[in-house]
């Protein structure tokens, strides 16, 4: 009997184009501390790794260096603004909803590995309508581990009842590719998302420019995978 494949889904830039209020937050709590603003072309591909870290891109790339208790104090009045408008002006990436269901009707069980706080990234997908359609959502918070740790994204394909053997990782970045090799889990790279490296330089499995090629390119690495862990057997 075939196993039910896992989809496992970064969530910024690879489901949800968050940059509009990510960065609009950043810019934000910059101007309550005195800081000038971020350009948005240059905060967007900032966002990855959580709060502190998009932060700390932004405090680099003004110059700028603050002491431990002010950037911790910038985190958490991030955290809480953005929290009030997570999803203003963010929205599903075009073809997400129907790659999802051509996944699901496919039999594939789909989740969320993100290294945004769990919390906020259920919230987010909560405001879309799209947390139902996945078996586990998992933050830098949910088990202490942030990507590219591997176990992060074992434990994230555990918690939806899958097996790392039949699953396949999409995502956007560096970080999502690096997370997935060091699981020995096939990765999907989307190319519009908020990648400083074309993502076609970072050694993904395939590289998608369009949800609608999603699907195919699952199938496809699922289907390689089978020869291989035959001839391991």
């Amino acid at each position: 009997m075939m196993v039910t494949p896992t989809v496992v889904f970064d969530l910024d830039g690879t489901l949800v184009d968050s940059a509009p209020d990510l960065v609009a937050t950043l810019n934000i709590i910059f101007a309550r501390t005195g800081l000038p603003p971020v350009a948005y072309d240059a905060a967007r591909n900032m966002v990855g790794g959580g709060a502190r870290a998009m932060i700390m891109r932004g405090l680099k790339a003004e110059g700028r260096t603050l002491d431990v208790v002010q950037v911790d104090r910038l985190v958490s009045d991030f955290i809480d603004h953005y929290a009030v408008h997570i999803a203003d002006r963010s929205r599903p990436f075009p073809g997400l909803e129907s790659a999802l269901d051509a996944l699901a009707a496919r039999g594939c069980r789909l989740a969320v590995c993100t290294n945004k706080l769990e919390w906020l990234a259920v919230r987010l997908l909560d405001a879309l309508a799209l947390s139902k359609r996945f078996a586990a959502i998992c933050g830098g918070d949910t088990f202490g581990l942030q990507k590219p740790d591997p176990e992060l994204l074992r434990r994230t394909i555990a918690r939806a009842g899958g097996d790392a053997a039949s699953a396949i990782m999409v995502g956007d970045s560096v970080t999502d590719i690096a997370v997935a090799h060091a699981a020995g889990v096939p990765v999907v790279a989307v190319d519009y998302g908020y990648s400083q490296t074309p993502v076609a330089e970072l050694g993904a499995d395939r590289v998608v420019s369009v949800l609608s090629a999603l699907p195919n390119a699952v199938f496809d690495l699922l289907r390689a995978r089978r020869p291989a862990q035959a001839a391991q057997q």
